[in-house]
């Protein structure tokens, strides 16, 4: 797909502010065009190729029918990265990172599960025979619960990709996708190390406007490759039935089995016409 975002979007959003040079972490030193009133600024052609090199990614991965989980549990992202994963159809995580969401699969299949129960009680109307201490309990319970797996509820497995929204402030996270290998694409400010992210995407990552014009290049990304495999799965599924057995009706008439009669009709003047005659000695 063409990525739409221009160097002006980023300039006008305020990407290129990094962080107080105080602050920094070297290793972002190619990614920095210069130092202005202390604070770093950001090389945008070193942005937009970033985030180039990620959609076109994300893209492959969505189309490859993938998930790509989105996380983002800052204050100034959180609200950002839920709209544009729900655009998108993915999953994502914008209260608290828990430890072992990835690692801990099982642990936190079980929360999910007394979710759901939490969610049948009220729904079917059996919360009603609690006592009111109990009700409210079991309310807090299941807003606390909702909170935490709002955004991974229907996650089956570990996510084709990761995008991230300030891995030093999501260093768990970090942690558990690069122990599983999984690839990380990530808005990375100045004073962060890029070491350990697959797809760096140099830019502020405090700023709402920053978060956005990127955030909103990342699901455009998947959106597009959930169309593409979409239309793959519809041609597969197209050329499965071109290529399945055609129904007993169409494939003519039955092979006798072995031992089993079989009628033949012949016509009454087959001898008139010469069938049985046998030539001539000579």
């Amino acid at each position: 797909m063409a990525v739409k975002t221009t160097f002006k979007d980023l300039l006008e959003a305020g990407v290129h502010f990094g962080s107080p040079a105080s602050r920094w972490c070297p290793k972002m030193r190619p990614y920095i065009h210069s130092t202005s009133n202390g604070l770093h600024i950001i090389d945008l052609r070193e942005t937009l190729k970033g985030l180039i090199r990620a959609c076109h990614f994300l893209e492959n991965v969505a189309a490859s029918g993938r998930k790509v989980l989105f996380i983002g549990t800052k204050r100034q992202a959180g609200e950002i990265v839920r709209q544009e994963a729900l655009r998108c159809k993915g999953h994502f995580v914008v209260h608290r990172w828990l430890g072992g969401t990835l690692t801990n699969m099982n642990t936190m299949r079980k929360r999910m599960a007394r979710l759901n129960e939490l969610e049948g009680l009220e729904t079917s109307g059996q919360i009603e025979n609690f006592s009111k201490k109990m009700i409210a309990n079991l309310g807090r319970e299941k807003k606390k619960i909702f909170r935490n797996f709002e955004g991974i509820r229907d996650m089956d497995g570990v996510p084709g990709a990761m995008v991230i929204i300030d891995p030093k402030a999501e260093a768990n996270a970090v942690a558990e996708a690069v122990k599983l290998e999984v690839p990380l694409v990530a808005l990375t400010d100045t004073d962060t190390d890029p070491s350990l992210i697959d797809f760096v995407i140099p830019g502020n990552d405090d700023s709402q406007r920053s978060i956005q014009v990127i955030m909103s290049a990342l699901a455009d990304a998947v959106e597009e490759g959930n169309k593409k495999a979409g239309n793959l799965a519809a041609i597969a599924q197209r050329e499965k039935e071109a290529a399945a057995p055609a129904a007993r009706g169409d494939r003519g008439p039955r092979r006798p089995r072995r031992g089993e009669s079989v009628e033949v009709s012949v016509p009454e003047n087959l001898s008139e016409k010469g069938a049985f005659t046998m030539p001539d000695d000579e």
